[in-house]
């Protein structure tokens, strides 16, 4: 007999997973801001602050890329509210060791390594349960992964600008305790909100707990994106534009607005344009994007995302074109990780979702600051000219790949 809130047509559950998504995500931008700063602040030192860096993303790639079984032998909502509380502790801890005077940096590097390793594990699990919420809630799913993706969005604005007023006003350390407040509120809004909830529970197993059990499962996920032509496309294809987005984000964009614009003003001016636009096409699509077939929209949105900033930036050298060119990629942007999204909901199995969830999460998080590290050294090597053309010019061959490729046109059969 279904609970209440297992009932078709309840939107309470799909509310739930939104907003606490919105308070985690908020509170990871806390995080990834508030720690260089305090790093710097305590260490004075940029080196240890790239490596407590590395300490968060390592675990991180680590616990994406094997986490799959474990959230469907646990449970999605018991894996939620375990990650959020686990990251909570780990962010209070910096704050309250080092008002003892017993904080040291390897304590720092511990602390952010659990952070990482149990941040994606949780993130993965609200994401493995849209599709059954969107069911329960009469919401076609390309609107819920829409407004799934326009929460994130609203959650990383929310945390970037808040971030950066709160570390300025209050300091650092104090930010840490409000971070871990947000992340105890996501686990209260989760447990709450969830309960009742079928699949928000550990999946049924015939076979017994045990590694080589473990492995086959977690290989499961592999040979499932390995054996779907489409999500090989879309994963590989993903895998090689966050790269060059990294890049673009981290050093392109910031050393053109240093050496042609008008310097961090003008940057920061830039990446809320296209923020913004970004949140504001993904609640369009939403609202609107099941009326229409997913591979026009989709290769027509990639093909505007790729290639027109870097050649605007790399002959008009003014603000306003490149202004207008990154919000209209913004938009463009909105629409396709919600399209990607239903895709990958409609064609995983649901006793799979979990597993391929955590191993494309973890591709792409894996090369992510590889791009950042290639864009340093190509502006080093060849001029930020010859760079922009570089990293442009990959863009364009990666958006290519819907209009090349005929496999891309069963996003609309998914």
């Amino acid at each position: 007999m279904p609970s209440e809130e297992s009932l078709p047509h309840n939107r309470r559950p799909l509310t739930t997973v939104l907003v606490a998504n919105v308070v985690s995500i908020t509170g990871n931008c806390l995080t990834s801001m508030g720690v260089p700063w305090f790093v710097l602040q305590s260490t004075g030192s940029a080196a240890k602050a790239g490596i407590v860096a590395f300490c968060t993303l390592l675990p991180t790639v680590l616990a994406a890329s094997a986490g799959g079984p474990l959230i469907d032998r646990t449970g999605r909502r018991r894996v939620s509210v375990t990650s959020d509380l686990a990251c909570g502790a780990a962010v209070l801890a910096l704050p309250v060791l080092q008002s003892a005077g017993v904080l040291r940096f390897w304590t720092m590097c511990a602390l952010m390594a659990a952070a990482g390793l149990f941040h994606a594990p949780g993130e993965t699990a609200r994401d493995v349960l849209l599709p059954s919420l969107a069911e329960y809630a009469g919401v076609p799913l390309a609107r819920a992964a829409g407004l799934y993706d326009g929460a994130s969005r609203c959650a990383g604005l929310i945390g970037s600008a808040l971030g950066g007023v709160l570390i300025g006003v209050v300091g650092a350390a104090n930010v840490f305790l409000l971070d871990a407040v947000t992340f105890a509120a996501s686990a209260l809004i989760v447990l709450a909100g969830l309960r009742g909830i079928p699949e928000a529970g550990a999946r049924p197993r015939s076979a017994p707990t045990s590694l080589r059990t473990y492995r086959r499962e977690l290989g499961e996920g592999y040979r499932f994106v390995a054996g779907a032509p489409l999500l090989l496309g879309i994963c590989l294809t993903t895998l090689v534009t966050r790269g060059l987005d990294q890049g673009w984000s981290a050093v392109l964009l910031p050393v053109y607005a240093r050496d042609v614009l008008g310097g961090s003003v003008d940057l920061g001016l830039l990446e809320a344009a296209f923020g913004v636009c970004a949140l504001t096409g993904a609640i369009v699509y939403g609202a609107v994007g099941s009326r229409f077939p997913r591979w026009p929209v989709f290769t027509v949105a990639f093909l505007i995302v790729g290639l027109p900033r870097f050649v605007v930036a790399g002959c008009t050298g003014t603000f306003s074109p490149l202004a207008v060119t990154m919000a209209v990629e913004g938009l463009a942007c909105g629409v396709l990780n919600p399209i990607m999204a239903t895709v990958m909901y409609e064609t995983v199995p649901e006793d799979l979702r979990a597993r391929v969830l955590s191993a494309t999460t973890a591709s792409y998080q894996l090369v992510t600051p590889l791009g950042a590290l290639a864009a340093g050294c190509l502006v080093d090597s060849l001029g930020l000219p010859a760079s922009l053309s570089a990293v442009g010019g990959v863009y364009l061959l990666a958006t290519l790949c819907p209009v090349i490729f005929p496999v891309w046109k069963q996003m609309d059969g998914a």
